[in-house]
């Protein structure tokens, strides 16, 4: 039975038999603050077939690269005792696909990054009252790196040749389409784009959905579509 231990603000998820690779993931927007609960279904599939999974619990904020570089230093430091041949992906859901993006190294360490549900909207339609009171109070109202910006620099300074980006097909807030477009106009890419079906919370325990949306959002195709995420995560992984 796998069981999950919590070293600072990284979940860990340690697979019964010895792990095959490591897993580092970054959940999006309001889920991310207890990924072990808001993604637990999807990483203990990811564990069951042999993955180490860490998960990053932060709560979102307006510094996205400062951010992104906390989430790097944190998975750093726990991955020094690790298997240095064995693969390490890293797995973002929404807003984590942003913060993987821009990780200091540029994705070099990394032997490749899935993407599920990649958005990057800017602060007045994700936040837009604190957009409003940033504006009215002097504070930072836009998220930093901007929505262009972080295409920008993915465009410069993302070196990871090797992507998947998983878009659901009723996900109404998906961009991984621009993110492709980006990632493939860079020599040598090897991004790939996949469809599941599902919506934006696709990715999030069935549970938890449940609690939020009520029983009809815990439906066995639901769990079929969270258990083919896993599988389709877990393919491309090798």
């Amino acid at each position: 039975m796998t069981r999950w231990r919590q070293r600072g603000d990284i979940w860990q998820l340690e697979p019964a038999g010895g792990a095959r690779g490591c897993i580092e993931f970054i959940g999006g927007s309001y889920l991310a603050a207890t990924p072990q609960l808001s993604y637990r279904r999807l990483l203990e599939a990811l564990a069951s077939k042999g993955w180490l999974v860490r998960a990053w619990s932060y709560v979102p904020g307006f510094d996205h690269q400062d951010q992104a570089n906390t989430a790097w230093r944190r998975f750093r430091q726990l991955r020094e005792g690790d298997d240095s041949t064995a693969p390490l992906l890293r797995l973002g859901h929404s807003l984590g696909c942003k913060l993987h993006l821009l990780a200091p190294d540029g994705g070099r360490s990394a032997t490749g990054l899935v993407a599920l549900s990649f958005n990057n909207f800017s602060a007045e339609r994700s936040v837009p009252l604190l957009a409003e009171l940033g504006q009215q109070f002097n504070f930072r109202s836009e998220f930093s790196p901007s929505p262009e910006e972080t295409l920008h620099q993915v465009a410069c300074s993302y070196r990871q040749p090797r992507n998947l980006l998983v878009r659901f097909k009723r996900d109404g807030i998906d961009q991984s389409g621009r993110l492709l477009g980006v990632l493939q106009s860079r020599a040598e890419d090897a991004t790939e784009l996949l469809e599941l079906p599902g919506d934006h919370l696709a990715p999030a325990s069935a549970g938890l959905r449940q609690n939020l949306l009520g029983s009809w959002a815990d439906d066995p195709a639901r769990q079929r579509a969270l258990d083919r995420i896993a599988t389709s995560i877990d393919a491309w992984g090798d």
